[in-house]
């Protein structure tokens, strides 16, 4: 069905009408027949006048799709409709409506996508949700479905989905060497993304799979969480065992060094006796991934720095360092602020004065660091 449509009165001369709701389902061939009207008009005031009794046509549903025409039928969201129309009425010659009505034609009808992602660039400014900018300002964690914040240290579930949505597409292969509570496998089998997750702690292992196999599955996208070391385990039988010989998404959330023990095992970064060490053990996991991710895709690194006796270790970016010796281009640096930890909750103003007292500023804020594979 097509959403709730309004009436609002502009300033001036003529009511606009205003679609509201998220999802028009339209008629696809009555829809372009409109605009190759509008397209006909002889003067800008008769486009004007055709383009208002589109929106007429749209606010009486005359436009929407029929059940029987599913073939027919076209999804659209409403601000992007809205917004191409009104760039269209706004133009001052026939000539540039003219270039604005067949830009709109194009997005309806052809399909423009890069080789890494299913983002339709005909139809880019649809997507709203999608980050573009270096600073990303997160209100809070996604807790819905089977995400939960009861590991202490995984990160927020945006990050992924950010990720996902940026660097694959439907149907392709995520691996996550740092696995955790499988936040990214979760995020995967909502998008349609098959993942394989690696992580040291069995009783991780258990624990997200059992939230994987909570979450809603729609597409039978492939989940698989294994216990390992990411620094030595053999991807090609993993891989080979769902007809697949590389991934072409590679997350990487490792621990801060050890802001946080994860475990007693030896191999964990958290366990590492110094930064130097620390490096060394990542720069083995990063390229032991490496040899298995395609060519030309992507790599993300999610890292927070550390602060010890007095002095601010830049760990994100000793650990982007490491990446870049190992054949990958730095595309971007991202920085997302987070507003409360578990280790700084409640104590605002006891940080506040120990920032003051020795003379740092508090961490608010991680890394995105993210590489393509040259």
């Amino acid at each position: 069905m097509v959403t709730k449509i309004r009436e609002e009165s502009l300033p001036g001369k003529e009511a606009r009408l205003r679609l509201v709701g998220k999802t028009l389902v339209l008629d696809k061939t009555a829809l372009l027949q409109s605009l190759d009207q509008l397209k006909a008009a002889d003067s800008v005031a008769n486009l004007r006048r055709s383009l208002y009794e589109l929106r007429h046509r749209l606010i009486n549903s005359a436009l929407t799709a029929q059940p029987s025409s599913e073939d027919n039928s076209i999804e659209l969201h409403s601000d992007y409709l809205e917004s191409e129309l009104d760039q269209i009425g706004e133009a001052f010659t026939l000539d540039r409506a003219r270039y604005y009505i067949g830009r709109l034609q194009k997005g309806l009808t052809r399909v423009k996508t890069s080789p890494v992602n299913d983002i339709n660039l005909n139809r880019w400014k649809e997507y709203e949700d999608i980050y573009t900018d270096s600073l990303w300002l997160v209100d809070r964690r996604d807790r819905s479905g089977a995400h939960t914040a009861e590991y202490w240290g995984n990160f927020i579930p945006q990050i992924p989905h950010q990720l996902l949505k940026r660097y694959t597409k439907q149907g392709d292969w995520v691996l996550d060497t740092f696995a955790g509570s499988g936040t990214t496998l979760l995020e995967s089998q909502r998008l349609g993304r098959n993942a394989i997750g690696i992580e040291l702690q069995p009783r991780m292992v258990e624990r997200a799979s059992q939230l994987i196999a909570a979450e809603l599955n729609e597409t039978g996208a492939i989940q698989q969480i294994i216990t390992g070391d990411s620094a030595t385990v053999d991807y090609g039988p993993i891989l080979a065992a769902h007809g697949q010989k590389s991934f072409q998404l590679v997350v990487m959330h490792p621990p801060y060094f050890d802001i946080i023990k994860f475990s007693e095992e030896s191999a964990d970064l958290s366990n590492a006796p110094t930064v130097e060490a620390f490096l060394e053990m990542m720069g083995r996991i990063v390229d032991n991934a490496s040899q298995y991710l395609d060519k030309g895709r992507y790599l993300a690194l999610v890292i927070g720095d550390k602060f010890c006796k007095g002095e601010w270790i830049p760990l994100g970016f000793l650990t982007m360092n490491e990446i870049q010796k190992r054949n990958f281009l730095l595309k971007s640096i991202i920085v997302k602020n987070f507003e409360e930890t578990t280790g700084k909750r409640n104590q605002k103003e006891l940080w506040k004065y120990r920032a003051l007292v020795g003379g740092f500023y508090i961490f608010k804020h991680e890394y995105i660091f993210v590489f393509k594979k040259r």
